[in-house]
């Protein structure tokens, strides 16, 4: 964990994952309401061992520091209580300030899960630096579906996601031609191995969609 400071003064811990050899770009790794847990950490290393320099920003430290939640029903709610108190915009100051600090790595994508989802489905649209975002079950996307962002977008989502109505993700994908909308057999978290709705056939296929899109707009 390395302590990055944004804009408007805020110090928070971020994770960082270095690649074995020279960096291929950046991504930004958004975390759920479960806090920079050893999933995303996870999450993270993975992307530096495909060749990017990887960063993680705890976005929960404006309300609570080191937040590291499981995925029980408790910790759920817990993740909800932060969420509530977590306003996107400050969010937003948080992963400017982790874009500014890999963009010496080249290229810099975004991806998001859940929560972080829509959060990097919103820096996309609202902050300048992403080569492209590729938000994963984003809650929030599709309330917020005039908000398009002007890079190149990967959107993954579950057909069986009872927190995102399907009916509502076609619908966006109709309506935006530019964003590559994917849905998948699975429900909501289907990426995340240490939940019950961890669904391996569709997160294998989401990295590998995923990791061509990288290599296509980051490098």
């Amino acid at each position: 964990m390395i302590q990055l400071v944004a804009a408007d003064g805020h110090k928070f811990d971020t994770y960082f994952a270095d690649p074995a050899g020279r960096a291929r770009g950046a991504i930004v790794v958004v975390q759920e309401i479960f806090g920079v847990n050893s999933h995303i950490r996870s999450v993270a290393d993975g992307y530096a061992a495909d060749g990017y320099l990887a960063i993680a920003p705890a976005l929960f430290d404006r309300v609570k520091k080191n937040v590291e939640l499981g995925y029980t029903p408790e910790d759920i709610a817990k993740g909800r209580e932060l969420k509530a108190t977590s306003p996107t915009e400050p969010a937003l100051l948080d992963i400017a300030a982790a874009v500014q600090a890999v963009a010496s790595a080249g290229k810099v994508g975004i991806v998001g899960y859940s929560w972080g989802g829509f959060l990097a489905w919103m820096a996309a649209a609202k902050l300048p630096g992403f080569a492209c975002a590729v938000p994963y079950y984003g809650g929030g996307i599709l309330d917020n579906a005039d908000v398009v962002p002007p890079c190149p977008v990967l959107g993954h989502f579950g057909e069986r996601d009872t927190m995102i109505p399907v009916e509502g993700v076609r619908k966006l994908a109709a309506k935006h031609s530019g964003p590559q909308i994917y849905i998948y057999s699975a429900g909501h978290g289907f990426n995340c191995d240490q939940r019950g709705s961890f669904d391996a056939p569709a997160a294998k296929l989401a990295r590998e969609r995923t990791l061509g899109f990288l290599r296509t707009h980051v490098g």
